[in-house]
């Protein structure tokens, strides 16, 4: 009876031995690592994206609730609906540096809040939405149930 030699897979695109295209991958780390580092990097993309669609934006309680931050009514001078374009300009070029922005990358429009110059260090608030005429409305009608002048 003759020998039994074990040949090793080749990777019949390049001629390389799929052994050694696997060690590559895993760039010399011990069997279970390479499994436990993909695992991880995916779970971190996928709470990263989950948390990136978790925005919320309320009107309660007399003020403006984007995440953490709140804007009171009262402060609210202007409320103006932003199409695809105005938002993509006061996210960049005429962007306020001091300007509180609550949008995400792939939200379009966009609500304008002028703040009333009453000593607040924030020029205005720009908040994204996949629907600013509802949201715009809603502050509006909150703002006039408070005892306030329309603005819009």
């Amino acid at each position: 009876m003759g020998e039994v030699f074990l040949a090793r897979p080749i990777d019949r695109d390049r001629g390389i031995p799929s052994l050694l295209v696997i060690k590559r991958l895993y760039a010399g780390l011990a069997e279970p690592w390479p499994v436990i580092i993909m695992v991880g990097l995916l779970a971190g993309c996928a709470a990263f994206l989950i948390a990136m669609g978790l925005a919320t934006v309320e009107v309660r309680d007399g003020a403006v609730r984007a995440g953490n931050a709140a804007l009171p009514l009262t402060a609210v001078s202007e409320v103006v609906t932003l199409d695809e374009n105005q938002t993509a300009r006061m996210r960049g070029p005429r962007a306020d540096p001091a300007a509180h922005l609550y949008s995400r990358p792939y939200l379009k429009a966009s609500v304008y809040l002028a703040v009333a110059p009453s000593g607040q260090a924030t020029p205005y608030w720009l908040i994204g939405t996949r629907h600013p005429a509802e949201l715009a409305a809603v502050i509006e009608r909150c703002r006039v149930q408070a005892g306030h002048e329309p603005v819009a």
